[in-house]
């Protein structure tokens, strides 16, 4: 097996890395329609290089808030980068979900029994993008979740 060298993760994550904040456009849904929230996103190298922690918030305008955590790693036999997320709605997944690059946009499908989170992360022009979308049971696509864009704080 070959190992990642220390900084691998945040080598490929670099332009992430730091405090960024912004808004988060949530879409309408049968919970509640559609709305803003403030946002505060983190990356932060951990555990040597192997890993970058990911730290989200949002706060809704009536003062509730949502929360979430990342790690990024590499897989060691495949090279790629692996995200596992837990978040303040207390789902969490049973394994690491795989993602992939593509045209310098860091992209990760997370599957459940629940249907399948699309994520989509870039840097763009000095702004960090995170889209969600959504695609419950066996519908055929996608639909809007949320969107949040963020610059360095």
């Amino acid at each position: 097996m070959t190992h990642p060298q220390p900084g691998t993760v945040h080598a490929v994550l670099e332009d992430f890395l730091g405090r960024w904040r912004g808004t988060t456009r949530i879409a309408a849904s049968a919970w509640a329609p559609e709305h803003t929230a403030s946002a505060e996103v983190n990356y932060t190298r951990a555990a040597g290089g192997y890993a970058v922690v990911q730290s989200y918030r949002h706060t809704e305008p009536d003062g509730s808030h949502f929360e979430g955590h990342g790690v990024f790693t590499v897989d060691p036999d495949h090279n790629d980068v692996l995200w596992y997320y837990v978040d303040s709605l207390g789902q969490t997944p049973a394994a690491p979900s795989r993602c992939m690059w593509q045209d310098g946009v860091l992209r990760v499908e997370r599957r459940s029994d629940r249907g399948t989170a699309r994520h989509t992360f870039r840097v763009d022009d000095g702004v960090l993008t995170h889209t969600a979308e959504l695609r419950f049971g066996d519908s055929a696509g996608f639909i809007p979740f949320m969107t949040s864009e963020c610059r360095r704080a």
